[in-house]
């Protein structure tokens, strides 16, 4: 008996029964527990901050990093409750929806599109949410602990949503559905193996970027656009927004750049509210860096 995974699988069973609002609470508690304890992500945070605002003043950026554990901790909380809980009751807390117009008419006509979702406030729920505006794909990677990928799986499945495994089998299914007509989410802010990404500038610095959206782009008459949930008082503000013409460059370093410029797009929306613990940076053009080595 797998007990790591039985125990895993009965707290996330446990935290998911807790309501939205006292989600919050707990998670934002554990994250603050996170800052006092001086937590890895918190050591993580800081310094991708500083390597992508050096302008903004220390203090600032500072409150931004506590901030930015703090939400972080929060979305881990709030997955569980929404993967858990009915989807009623989940869209009963999405307060407003902005711009869902850029998707919408992509769908009407037809056309596919790719919708690209960066690691910023919740997006569970948005892609949980896109699924009732039609026909949606996503891609799927099984959790390292077994137990947890039937509640997962059924979480995101459940306004709908195909998964289709991150592998050959699973891009050809996305590439399917966006000449189908489909609605196709992807995560454009994961770091990629070296063979599916190339270099492009985020926040000024080179950043390894996956040429998986460019290629979708590129092999179909598809819309792109952005989006995320933003974490309101009330709920969630699902915001859509426009990617730029770049995108759907022929020239890979021009779609990589603009699809960059996308995503510090999101997070300027909701800086503190964007996973800054990520080590985005851990390749560089020449090789591993030692950017979030320990001194």
């Amino acid at each position: 008996m797998d007990i790591k995974g039985a125990l895993a699988a009965a707290v996330l069973k446990l935290v998911g029964k807790l309501p939205l609002a006292w989600a919050r609470r707990v998670g934002g508690l554990f994250g603050r527990l996170a800052i006092l304890f001086r937590g890895e992500g918190l050591r993580v945070t800081r310094i991708n901050l500083k390597l992508c605002f050096p302008a903004l003043d220390a203090a600032e950026r500072e409150r931004l990093a506590r901030r930015s554990v703090v939400n972080t901790a929060i979305t881990g909380f709030e997955v569980a409750t929404l993967w858990r809980q009915p989807w009623s009751r989940s869209e009963d807390q999405i307060v407003r929806v902005r711009n869902q117009q850029l998707l919408t008419e992509g769908v009407d006509e037809g056309q596919g599109v790719l919708v690209l979702m960066p690691h910023t406030g919740n997006w569970e729920i948005f892609g949980m949410y896109l699924a009732t505006l039609g026909p949606s794909t996503g891609l799927y990677a099984p959790p390292k602990i077994a137990a947890l990928d039937p509640i997962i799986r059924a979480g995101r499945e459940a306004t709908g949503t195909t998964m289709v495994p991150t592998n050959v089998q699973g891009v050809r299914a996305l590439l399917k559905a966006l000449k189908n007509g489909d609605i196709v989410m992807v995560l454009p802010d994961q770091e990629p193996e070296t063979s599916g990404g190339d270099f492009a500038p985020f926040f000024g610095r080179p950043a390894l970027t996956m040429t998986l959206a460019h290629n979708l782009l590129k092999r179909t008459n598809a819309r792109c656009v952005f989006g995320f949930g933003k974490r309101v008082e009330d709920g969630f503000e699902l915001m859509f927004l426009p990617a730029e013409e770049g995108i759907y460059s022929a020239e890979q370093n021009v779609s990589l750049a603009a699809m960059n410029r996308g995503v510090e797009a999101c997070i300027a929306e909701a800086p503190e509210q964007y996973q800054w613990e990520y080590k985005r940076f851990r390749r560089g053009p020449e090789g591993k860096t030692r950017l979030y080595a320990r001194n």
